[in-house]
Protein backbone atom coordinates (compact mmCIF):
# COMPACT_ATOMS: atom_id res chain seq x y z
CA UNK A 1 0.00 0.00 0.00
CA UNK A 2 1.30 3.57 -0.76
CA UNK A 3 0.28 5.08 2.55
CA UNK A 4 -0.44 8.23 1.03
CA UNK A 5 -3.52 9.98 3.66
CA UNK A 6 -2.26 13.26 3.16
CA UNK A 7 -3.27 12.92 -0.47
CA UNK A 8 -6.45 11.40 0.86
CA UNK A 9 -7.23 14.15 3.23
CA UNK A 10 -6.84 16.32 -0.29
CA UNK A 11 -9.21 13.90 -2.32
CA UNK A 12 -11.66 14.43 0.62
CA UNK A 13 -11.77 18.34 1.95
CA UNK A 14 -10.44 20.07 -1.25
CA UNK A 15 -12.73 17.98 -3.57
CA UNK A 16 -15.26 18.88 -0.74
CA UNK A 17 -17.75 18.40 -3.34
CA UNK A 18 -17.69 14.79 -4.12
CA UNK A 19 -19.38 13.35 -0.85
CA UNK A 20 -22.24 16.64 -1.11
CA UNK A 21 -23.08 15.73 -4.94
CA UNK A 22 -23.02 11.99 -4.28
CA UNK A 23 -25.51 12.21 -1.39
CA UNK A 24 -27.50 14.93 -3.50
CA UNK A 25 -27.92 12.71 -6.44
CA UNK A 26 -28.93 9.56 -4.15
CA UNK A 27 -26.22 7.14 -5.32
CA UNK A 28 -25.01 6.53 -1.90
CA UNK A 29 -26.65 3.55 -0.36
CA UNK A 30 -24.91 3.45 3.29
CA UNK A 31 -23.60 -0.26 4.80
CA UNK A 32 -20.62 -0.66 7.05
CA UNK A 33 -17.76 -2.32 4.93
CA UNK A 34 -15.28 -2.80 7.44
CA UNK A 35 -14.99 -2.55 10.63
CA UNK A 36 -11.06 -1.58 12.44
CA UNK A 37 -11.09 -2.04 16.36
CA UNK A 38 -14.47 -0.22 17.13
CA UNK A 39 -14.39 2.60 13.86
CA UNK A 40 -16.52 1.55 11.26
CA UNK A 41 -16.11 2.47 7.65
CA UNK A 42 -18.80 3.12 5.82
CA UNK A 43 -19.13 2.21 1.80
CA UNK A 44 -20.42 6.42 1.63
CA UNK A 45 -16.65 6.85 2.56
CA UNK A 46 -15.16 5.01 -0.47
CA UNK A 47 -17.66 6.10 -2.68
CA UNK A 48 -16.84 9.87 -1.89
CA UNK A 49 -12.97 8.92 -2.87
CA UNK A 50 -14.04 7.29 -5.60
CA UNK A 51 -16.48 10.13 -7.11
CA UNK A 52 -13.73 12.62 -6.27
CA UNK A 53 -11.15 11.03 -8.50
CA UNK A 54 -13.98 10.18 -11.43
CA UNK A 55 -13.88 14.17 -11.11
CA UNK A 56 -10.87 14.66 -11.89
CA UNK A 57 -11.05 12.56 -14.86
CA UNK A 58 -9.35 9.64 -13.38
CA UNK A 59 -10.10 6.06 -14.47
CA UNK A 60 -11.02 4.18 -11.67
CA UNK A 61 -10.02 0.74 -11.55
CA UNK A 62 -10.58 -2.41 -8.86
CA UNK A 63 -6.53 -1.48 -8.20
CA UNK A 64 -7.43 2.27 -7.26
CA UNK A 65 -10.43 1.14 -5.45
CA UNK A 66 -8.24 -1.30 -2.94
CA UNK A 67 -6.14 1.36 -2.70
CA UNK A 68 -8.50 3.96 -1.61
CA UNK A 69 -9.97 1.31 1.40
CA UNK A 70 -6.82 0.36 2.72
CA UNK A 71 -5.93 4.17 2.90
CA UNK A 72 -9.25 4.43 4.55
CA UNK A 73 -8.50 1.31 6.85
CA UNK A 74 -5.87 3.11 8.24
CA UNK A 75 -7.99 6.30 8.63
CA UNK A 76 -10.01 4.09 10.60
CA UNK A 77 -6.98 2.58 12.76
CA UNK A 78 -5.40 6.15 13.13
CA UNK A 79 -8.91 6.82 14.75
CA UNK A 80 -9.12 3.82 17.00
CA UNK A 81 -5.44 4.56 18.29
CA UNK A 82 -6.01 8.01 19.03
CA UNK A 83 -9.01 7.19 21.37
CA UNK A 84 -6.77 4.27 22.73
CA UNK A 85 -3.92 7.22 23.67
CA UNK A 86 -6.76 9.73 24.98
CA UNK A 87 -5.72 12.41 21.68
CA UNK A 88 -8.25 14.85 20.68
CA UNK A 89 -9.15 17.63 18.92
CA UNK A 90 -11.74 20.12 20.53
CA UNK A 91 -14.92 21.54 18.96
CA UNK A 92 -13.41 25.02 18.42
CA UNK A 93 -10.06 23.99 16.53
CA UNK A 94 -12.59 21.32 13.94
CA UNK A 95 -14.34 25.13 13.73
CA UNK A 96 -11.74 27.20 12.81
CA UNK A 97 -10.18 24.25 10.18
CA UNK A 98 -13.94 24.00 8.41
CA UNK A 99 -13.58 27.94 8.09
CA UNK A 100 -9.92 27.94 7.10
CA UNK A 101 -11.12 25.47 4.10
CA UNK A 102 -14.02 26.61 3.16
CA UNK A 103 -12.35 30.13 3.28
CA UNK A 104 -10.01 28.60 0.88
CA UNK A 105 -12.64 27.42 -1.46
CA UNK A 106 -14.89 30.67 -1.21
CA UNK A 107 -11.18 32.84 -2.57
CA UNK A 108 -11.46 30.15 -5.30
CA UNK A 109 -15.17 30.23 -6.82
CA UNK A 110 -15.49 33.81 -6.23
CA UNK A 111 -18.34 33.97 -3.73
CA UNK A 112 -19.94 31.69 -0.46
CA UNK A 113 -23.37 32.58 -3.11
CA UNK A 114 -21.23 30.70 -5.86
CA UNK A 115 -20.32 27.91 -3.23
CA UNK A 116 -23.31 27.84 -2.55
CA UNK A 117 -25.11 27.07 -5.83
CA UNK A 118 -22.24 25.06 -6.85
CA UNK A 119 -22.75 22.45 -3.84
CA UNK A 120 -26.88 23.05 -3.86
CA UNK A 121 -26.78 23.54 0.19
CA UNK A 122 -26.52 26.75 1.93
CA UNK A 123 -22.40 26.93 4.16
CA UNK A 124 -24.19 26.17 7.29
CA UNK A 125 -25.64 22.94 5.97
CA UNK A 126 -21.61 22.26 4.24
CA UNK A 127 -20.25 22.98 7.67
CA UNK A 128 -22.76 20.22 9.28
CA UNK A 129 -22.14 18.26 6.54
CA UNK A 130 -18.37 18.40 7.46
CA UNK A 131 -17.74 18.71 11.13
CA UNK A 132 -17.59 14.71 11.84
CA UNK A 133 -15.56 14.35 8.71
CA UNK A 134 -13.06 16.87 9.40
CA UNK A 135 -12.85 16.08 13.09
CA UNK A 136 -12.18 12.09 12.09
CA UNK A 137 -9.72 13.42 9.82
CA UNK A 138 -7.59 16.37 12.07
CA UNK A 139 -7.74 13.27 14.77
CA UNK A 140 -5.92 11.23 11.97
CA UNK A 141 -3.38 13.58 11.29
CA UNK A 142 -2.69 14.13 14.84
CA UNK A 143 -2.13 10.75 15.19
CA UNK A 144 -0.34 9.95 12.38
CA UNK A 145 1.97 13.23 13.54
CA UNK A 146 2.61 11.41 16.67
CA UNK A 147 4.03 8.49 15.36
CA UNK A 148 6.35 9.93 13.34
CA UNK A 149 6.98 12.81 16.08
CA UNK A 150 11.00 12.92 16.62
CA UNK A 151 12.07 10.80 13.39
CA UNK A 152 15.14 13.15 11.34
CA UNK A 153 16.91 12.48 8.96
CA UNK A 154 20.66 13.09 8.44
CA UNK A 155 22.49 14.68 5.34
CA UNK A 156 24.11 11.33 4.67
CA UNK A 157 20.57 10.09 4.56
CA UNK A 158 19.71 12.42 2.34
CA UNK A 159 22.51 11.64 -0.38
CA UNK A 160 21.79 8.41 -0.28
CA UNK A 161 18.40 8.63 -0.68
CA UNK A 162 19.11 10.69 -3.78
CA UNK A 163 21.55 8.23 -5.24
CA UNK A 164 18.57 5.56 -5.28
CA UNK A 165 16.46 7.20 -7.39
CA UNK A 166 17.27 5.75 -11.28
CA UNK A 167 18.13 8.62 -13.05
CA UNK A 168 15.20 8.31 -15.08
CA UNK A 169 13.18 8.36 -12.23
CA UNK A 170 14.55 11.78 -10.47
CA UNK A 171 11.18 14.12 -10.52
CA UNK A 172 10.91 17.54 -12.44
CA UNK A 173 10.61 20.74 -10.42
CA UNK A 174 8.07 22.76 -11.59
CA UNK A 175 9.14 26.41 -11.99
CA UNK A 176 8.31 28.16 -8.85
CA UNK A 177 8.38 32.14 -7.91
CA UNK A 178 8.69 34.05 -4.72
CA UNK A 179 7.37 37.50 -4.73
CA UNK A 180 6.86 40.61 -2.27
CA UNK A 181 3.56 42.63 -2.24
CA UNK A 182 2.27 46.29 -1.47
CA UNK A 183 -1.22 46.19 -1.05
CA UNK A 184 -3.31 49.01 -0.11
CA UNK A 185 -6.97 48.78 0.10
CA UNK A 186 -9.51 52.03 -0.31
CA UNK A 187 -10.50 53.35 3.40
CA UNK A 188 -13.74 53.92 4.58
CA UNK A 189 -14.71 57.11 4.31
CA UNK A 190 -16.79 58.86 7.52
CA UNK A 191 -19.49 59.47 5.15
CA UNK A 192 -20.25 56.13 3.97
CA UNK A 193 -19.69 54.56 7.53
CA UNK A 194 -22.09 57.23 8.91
CA UNK A 195 -24.29 56.14 6.15
CA UNK A 196 -24.40 52.29 6.74
CA UNK A 197 -24.84 53.18 10.23
CA UNK A 198 -28.28 55.20 9.92
CA UNK A 199 -28.99 52.15 7.71
CA UNK A 200 -28.72 49.73 10.07
CA UNK A 201 -30.45 51.87 12.75
CA UNK A 202 -33.70 52.27 10.76
CA UNK A 203 -33.58 48.57 10.55
CA UNK A 204 -33.15 48.00 14.12
CA UNK A 205 -35.69 50.63 15.33
CA UNK A 206 -38.62 48.53 12.86
CA UNK A 207 -37.41 45.13 14.66
CA UNK A 208 -37.53 46.98 18.13
CA UNK A 209 -40.85 48.59 17.06
CA UNK A 210 -42.22 44.75 15.96
CA UNK A 211 -41.50 43.56 12.74
CA UNK A 212 -40.01 40.21 12.69
CA UNK A 213 -36.04 40.13 12.60
CA UNK A 214 -36.07 36.96 9.81
CA UNK A 215 -37.86 39.20 7.42
CA UNK A 216 -35.45 42.02 7.52
CA UNK A 217 -32.69 39.40 7.39
CA UNK A 218 -33.89 38.15 4.35
CA UNK A 219 -34.69 41.62 2.85
CA UNK A 220 -31.86 43.50 3.78
CA UNK A 221 -28.79 41.57 5.10
CA UNK A 222 -26.06 41.85 2.94
CA UNK A 223 -24.46 38.75 4.23
CA UNK A 224 -25.15 36.33 1.31
CA UNK A 225 -24.71 33.06 3.24
CA UNK A 226 -26.66 33.75 5.82
CA UNK A 227 -29.57 35.78 4.67
CA UNK A 228 -31.60 33.50 2.86
CA UNK A 229 -31.83 31.58 6.24
CA UNK A 230 -33.69 34.97 7.74
CA UNK A 231 -29.80 35.84 9.15
CA UNK A 232 -29.42 32.43 11.52
CA UNK A 233 -25.60 31.16 11.74
CA UNK A 234 -25.29 28.26 13.28
CA UNK A 235 -23.99 27.23 16.06
CA UNK A 236 -20.25 28.69 17.06
CA UNK A 237 -18.33 29.34 19.55
CA UNK A 238 -16.24 32.00 20.47
CA UNK A 239 -12.75 31.59 18.56
CA UNK A 240 -15.10 31.04 15.64
CA UNK A 241 -16.62 34.58 15.32
CA UNK A 242 -14.98 37.89 15.12
CA UNK A 243 -14.24 39.28 18.29
CA UNK A 244 -16.66 42.36 18.39
CA UNK A 245 -19.70 39.79 17.30
CA UNK A 246 -18.59 37.02 19.84
CA UNK A 247 -19.03 39.56 23.10
CA UNK A 248 -21.67 40.66 21.85
CA UNK A 249 -23.47 37.78 21.27
CA UNK A 250 -22.16 35.59 24.25
CA UNK A 251 -24.30 38.61 26.56
CA UNK A 252 -27.48 38.24 25.27
CA UNK A 253 -30.54 36.99 26.73
CA UNK A 254 -33.40 35.13 25.39
CA UNK A 255 -34.05 36.51 22.67
CA UNK A 256 -32.96 40.40 23.02
CA UNK A 257 -31.33 42.47 19.74
CA UNK A 258 -28.28 43.95 20.34
CA UNK A 259 -27.02 47.51 19.72
CA UNK A 260 -25.46 47.89 16.50
CA UNK A 261 -22.09 46.30 16.63
CA UNK A 262 -19.35 47.01 14.13
CA UNK A 263 -16.79 44.00 12.71
CA UNK A 264 -14.25 44.03 9.89
CA UNK A 265 -17.48 43.24 7.75
CA UNK A 266 -19.61 46.15 8.70
CA UNK A 267 -22.28 47.02 11.24
CA UNK A 268 -24.18 44.71 12.50
CA UNK A 269 -27.29 43.39 15.01
CA UNK A 270 -27.55 40.25 16.03
CA UNK A 271 -30.55 38.17 18.08
CA UNK A 272 -29.50 35.40 20.63
CA UNK A 273 -31.50 32.15 19.38
CA UNK A 274 -30.16 29.81 21.77
CA UNK A 275 -27.27 28.74 23.82
CA UNK A 276 -25.79 25.40 24.30
CA UNK A 277 -22.89 25.40 26.43
CA UNK A 278 -19.98 27.34 25.25
CA UNK A 279 -21.71 27.75 21.78
CA UNK A 280 -24.34 30.02 20.70
CA UNK A 281 -26.56 29.68 17.71
CA UNK A 282 -27.43 33.84 16.22
CA UNK A 283 -28.86 35.17 13.06
CA UNK A 284 -27.86 39.00 12.06
CA UNK A 285 -28.21 41.33 9.75
CA UNK A 286 -25.05 42.91 7.99
CA UNK A 287 -24.61 46.37 6.11
CA UNK A 288 -21.48 46.78 4.43
CA UNK A 289 -20.06 49.73 4.57
CA UNK A 290 -19.07 51.03 1.03
CA UNK A 291 -16.59 52.34 -0.52
CA UNK A 292 -16.49 54.93 -2.94
CA UNK A 293 -14.43 55.71 -5.68
CA UNK A 294 -13.00 58.60 -4.70
CA UNK A 295 -11.21 56.81 -1.76
CA UNK A 296 -10.55 53.93 -4.49
CA UNK A 297 -9.19 57.00 -6.78
CA UNK A 298 -6.94 57.54 -3.43
CA UNK A 299 -5.38 54.70 -2.64
CA UNK A 300 -4.34 54.30 -6.56
CA UNK A 301 -2.78 57.53 -6.06
CA UNK A 302 -0.69 56.69 -2.99
CA UNK A 303 0.35 53.41 -4.36
CA UNK A 304 1.64 55.29 -7.34
CA UNK A 305 3.85 57.57 -5.17
CA UNK A 306 5.18 55.05 -3.38
CA UNK A 307 6.17 52.70 -7.06
CA UNK A 308 7.33 56.39 -8.44
CA UNK A 309 9.34 56.85 -5.05
CA UNK A 310 10.97 53.14 -4.61
CA UNK A 311 13.77 53.73 -7.59
CA UNK A 312 15.34 56.36 -5.52
CA UNK A 313 14.27 56.47 -2.44
CA UNK A 314 16.65 55.22 0.49
CA UNK A 315 13.30 53.09 1.95
CA UNK A 316 13.22 49.64 0.64
CA UNK A 317 10.77 47.60 -1.01
CA UNK A 318 10.06 45.43 2.32
CA UNK A 319 9.89 48.93 4.80
CA UNK A 320 7.64 49.83 2.19
CA UNK A 321 5.41 46.86 3.14
CA UNK A 322 6.14 47.45 5.86
CA UNK A 323 4.62 50.80 6.49
CA UNK A 324 1.60 50.88 4.20
CA UNK A 325 0.71 47.45 3.23
CA UNK A 326 -2.88 46.59 4.22
CA UNK A 327 -1.76 42.69 4.49
CA UNK A 328 -0.43 42.08 7.79
CA UNK A 329 0.75 38.85 7.03
CA UNK A 330 3.39 39.85 4.52
CA UNK A 331 3.78 43.59 5.46
CA UNK A 332 5.80 42.08 8.70
CA UNK A 333 7.64 39.87 6.42
CA UNK A 334 9.63 42.53 4.15
CA UNK A 335 5.86 42.42 2.02
CA UNK A 336 6.57 38.49 1.13
CA UNK A 337 4.12 36.78 0.67
CA UNK A 338 3.63 33.11 2.61
CA UNK A 339 2.54 29.85 0.49
CA UNK A 340 -0.87 28.93 2.82
CA UNK A 341 -0.33 25.25 1.02
CA UNK A 342 3.29 24.92 2.26
CA UNK A 343 4.14 27.72 4.55
CA UNK A 344 7.06 28.64 2.39
CA UNK A 345 7.47 31.37 0.40
CA UNK A 346 7.43 29.76 -2.63
CA UNK A 347 4.39 29.01 -5.17
CA UNK A 348 4.32 26.62 -8.37
CA UNK A 349 2.75 29.07 -10.91
CA UNK A 350 -0.75 26.88 -10.65
CA UNK A 351 -0.95 28.31 -6.89
CA UNK A 352 -0.29 31.54 -7.40
CA UNK A 353 -3.64 33.71 -7.28
CA UNK A 354 -4.98 35.05 -10.74
CA UNK A 355 -5.19 38.54 -10.14
CA UNK A 356 -1.33 37.95 -9.27
CA UNK A 357 -0.55 35.55 -11.82
CA UNK A 358 -1.26 38.15 -14.80
CA UNK A 359 1.39 40.63 -13.14
CA UNK A 360 4.24 38.32 -12.01
CA UNK A 361 4.39 36.28 -15.71
CA UNK A 362 5.61 39.89 -17.51
CA UNK A 363 8.63 40.27 -14.59
CA UNK A 364 12.14 39.21 -14.54
CA UNK A 365 13.65 38.41 -10.88
CA UNK A 366 14.24 42.02 -9.04
CA UNK A 367 12.30 43.71 -11.19
CA UNK A 368 8.39 45.75 -9.39
CA UNK A 369 5.01 46.03 -11.03
CA UNK A 370 3.35 49.50 -11.64
CA UNK A 371 0.38 49.45 -9.49
CA UNK A 372 -2.39 47.18 -10.52
CA UNK A 373 -6.23 46.62 -9.08
CA UNK A 374 -6.60 44.28 -6.65
CA UNK A 375 -10.01 42.81 -4.76
CA UNK A 376 -9.85 40.49 -1.29
CA UNK A 377 -12.40 37.79 -1.16
CA UNK A 378 -14.79 39.69 1.12
CA UNK A 379 -14.76 42.30 -1.55
CA UNK A 380 -12.51 44.77 -0.86
CA UNK A 381 -10.76 46.91 -3.62
CA UNK A 382 -7.93 48.64 -3.94
CA UNK A 383 -3.90 48.43 -5.54
CA UNK A 384 -0.79 46.60 -5.46
CA UNK A 385 2.57 46.19 -6.21
CA UNK A 386 4.13 43.30 -6.95
CA UNK A 387 7.65 42.64 -6.22
CA UNK A 388 9.34 38.97 -8.41
CA UNK A 389 11.98 38.18 -6.23
CA UNK A 390 12.85 34.77 -7.77
CA UNK A 391 11.85 32.45 -10.81
CA UNK A 392 13.12 29.04 -11.43
CA UNK A 393 12.89 27.21 -14.50
CA UNK A 394 11.91 23.71 -14.94
CA UNK A 395 14.35 21.76 -13.93
CA UNK A 396 15.36 18.06 -12.64
CA UNK A 397 15.84 17.55 -9.00
CA UNK A 398 19.43 17.64 -7.91
CA UNK A 399 21.17 18.04 -4.44
CA UNK A 400 22.92 21.44 -5.13
CA UNK A 401 19.54 23.24 -6.13
CA UNK A 402 16.64 21.34 -4.17
CA UNK A 403 18.59 19.81 -1.22
CA UNK A 404 15.59 21.30 1.11
CA UNK A 405 12.71 19.16 -1.15
CA UNK A 406 15.29 15.89 -1.72
CA UNK A 407 15.64 16.32 2.11
CA UNK A 408 11.31 16.51 2.39
CA UNK A 409 11.07 13.21 0.36
CA UNK A 410 13.52 11.65 2.26
CA UNK A 411 11.95 12.16 5.56
CA UNK A 412 8.90 11.53 3.85
CA UNK A 413 10.25 8.19 2.92
CA UNK A 414 11.40 7.39 6.42
CA UNK A 415 8.09 7.87 7.63
CA UNK A 416 6.17 6.08 5.69
CA UNK A 417 8.60 3.09 6.46
CA UNK A 418 8.34 3.92 10.19
CA UNK A 419 4.59 3.77 9.86
CA UNK A 420 4.15 0.99 7.94
CA UNK A 421 6.09 -1.14 10.67
CA UNK A 422 3.66 1.01 13.02
CA UNK A 423 0.70 -0.82 10.92
CA UNK A 424 1.94 -3.70 11.19
CA UNK A 425 2.76 -3.71 14.88
CA UNK A 426 -0.90 -2.49 15.68
CA UNK A 427 -2.70 -4.87 13.63
CA UNK A 428 -1.23 -8.01 15.55
CA UNK A 429 -3.76 -7.09 18.24
CA UNK A 430 -6.50 -4.91 16.83
CA UNK A 431 -9.78 -6.57 15.83
CA UNK A 432 -10.58 -6.11 11.90
CA UNK A 433 -13.79 -7.34 10.16
CA UNK A 434 -13.73 -6.95 6.29
CA UNK A 435 -16.74 -7.34 3.89
CA UNK A 436 -16.39 -10.22 1.81
CA UNK A 437 -16.30 -8.22 -1.59
CA UNK A 438 -12.58 -6.62 -0.28
CA UNK A 439 -10.87 -9.71 1.38
CA UNK A 440 -9.46 -10.32 -2.85
CA UNK A 441 -7.73 -7.23 -2.70
CA UNK A 442 -4.18 -7.19 -2.34
CA UNK A 443 -3.65 -5.05 0.26
CA UNK A 444 0.20 -4.14 1.99
CA UNK A 445 -0.63 -5.02 4.60
CA UNK A 446 -2.46 -7.66 7.11
CA UNK A 447 -5.77 -6.66 6.98
CA UNK A 448 -7.29 -9.67 6.50
CA UNK A 449 -5.91 -12.23 8.80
Amino acid sequence: MKINLKNLFFLTLILIGSTLKSQTDGKVLDKTIAVVGGEMLLFSSLESQIVSLKSQGVIVDDNNKCELMEELLFQKLLIHQAKQDSLEVSDEEVEMEIDRRLNYFIAQIGSERKLEQYYKKTIKEIKEEFRGTVKDQMISQRMQGKITSGLTITPKEVRDFYKKIPKDSIPMIESEVKYAQILIYAKESKEEIDAAKERIQAIRDRIIKGEDFSTLAILYSEDEGSAKNGGEIGFLGRAELVPEYSATAFKLKNTAVSEIVKTKFGFHIIQLIERRGQKVNTRHILIKIKVSEKEVQNAKNLADSIYNALPTDTLTFGEYALKYSNDEGSAKSDGVVANPQTGTAFFSLDEVEPQVYYTLEKLKAGEISKPVPAQSADGKKGYRIVQLISKTEPHKASLETDYSKIQQAALAAKESEHTLKWIKDKLADTHVNISEEYKSCLFENPWVK
